[in-house]
């Protein structure tokens, strides 16, 4: 808010990173094939730390939108890379790896947030925070993967004709509409929580952030845990779990009076968000309509369309009406979700109605 800004045009400039991720999902397929996996954690994660630094530094609603618009493309090309790792690594030990994976992306966020809450309390500006940050994380990335090798495909496919943009298929296109909740939900409380706790309750800094970290702590958490549970109950009765459960944390947060029933909202929020979309994931990179790289491509395409629109609609939203509508938002689609449980597939390996695997 250093920019002096409404929550609109606020909303507005952060949906510069979905929309960078948008933009490259549009091609994101063809260059993870045509780009080596370590080449791009060893380009990918420095180009985002840059994107947060400049972000620091913008002295404009329009220049802010672009510099995170760079971290986007990042972000797209990482995104489809390591989920199609993860899926990889999942056939050649036929073990469940994928939200244990989606964990330490949560884990990240989550220890984020502490820093983020601790440096405001401090009064560190955004600037040295930045810079801190992503010294350590883009050495550490690289240090960490620098003896790492990438697993081989599940198997080869022949790839159609490419298009600018990739078309889901139907089953895929359910699968977006299963995903539409956790992203709306996710991308609302890591863009309005901390925003909501001020303005709601006007809280200290540091309790401010207690929001942001409750929801990434709980969802990381269920994602390390998760893959054991999938496996002896199925994805469709966890997903049925996790849904309920992010529908009781938007309803607490929507109608919240005291700020500690607000937290235990996010928390919830955080749980119920944390395998829909790994799950998703997982079941369109199984697929064999087309290839591997296409599905998880078409299906994060579409459902980042809802982090490209959410960070604008929930700043109109909030002006207009209060965040506690805004967070409501989410509702319908949650509802949404209830009705494409079948699309999950139960096990690693099961096949599709065409007896495709």
């Amino acid at each position: 808010m250093q920019m002096g800004i409404s929550k609109a045009e606020l909303g507005l400039a952060l949906a510069g990173l979905p929309a960078g991720v948008q933009i490259t999902l549009l091609f994101a397929d063809r260059l993870v094939r045509k780009i080596p996996f370590m080449l791009l954690l060893g380009v990918g994660a420095p180009v985002i730390c840059l994107s947060q630094l400049l972000a620091a530094l913008a002295g404009t609603p329009a220049s802010f939108f672009f510099c995170l618009a760079l971290g986007g493309v990042s972000v797209a090309l990482i995104e489809v890379a390591v989920n199609l790792e993860a899926d990889r690594v999942e056939a050649l030990n036929c073990e469940r790896i994928m939200n244990r994976s989606h964990a330490f992306w949560s884990f990240g966020f989550f220890g984020a947030s502490i820093l983020g809450a601790g440096f405001a309390q401090l009064g560190v500006s955004p600037l040295l925070h930045f810079a801190i940050v992503s010294g350590i994380t883009a050495c550490f990335t690289n240090l960490v993967f620098l003896k790492y090798k990438p697993a081989t495909p599940r198997y080869k496919t022949t790839v159609q004709k490419a298009s600018v943009f990739v078309w889901p298929s139907k089953a895929v296109f359910l699968l977006i509409l299963f995903t539409l909740s956790g992203m709306l939900v996710e991308g609302s409380y890591i863009d309005w929580s901390i925003i909501f706790m001020r303005d709601e309750f006007d809280t200290f800094p540091l309790v401010e952030g207690l929001a942001l970290i409750f929801a990434a702590l709980s969802q990381a958490l269920v994602r390390f845990f998760a893959d054991p549970f999938v496996e002896r109950y199925g994805s469709r009765l966890i997903a049925f779990i996790s849904i309920s459960f992010m529908a009781l944390g938007v309803c607490l947060v929507s109608f919240a009076t005291f700020f500690l029933v607000a937290l235990i909202g996010f928390l919830f929020m955080g749980a119920g968000s944390a395998v829909i979309f790994p799950l998703a994931m997982s079941s369109a990179a199984r697929r064999r309509d087309r290839s591997p790289e296409e599905n998880v491509a078409a299906l994060a395409q579409f459902a980042f369309v809802t982090f490209l629109v959410a960070p604008p609609i929930l700043g109109f939203i909030s002006e207009i009406y209060s965040l506690r509508i805004a967070f409501a938002l989410a509702l319908p689609f949650i509802f949404l979700s209830y009705f494409q449980l079948n699309i999950l597939k139960e096990k690693p390996f099961e096949s599709d109605s065409n007896g495709r695997r």
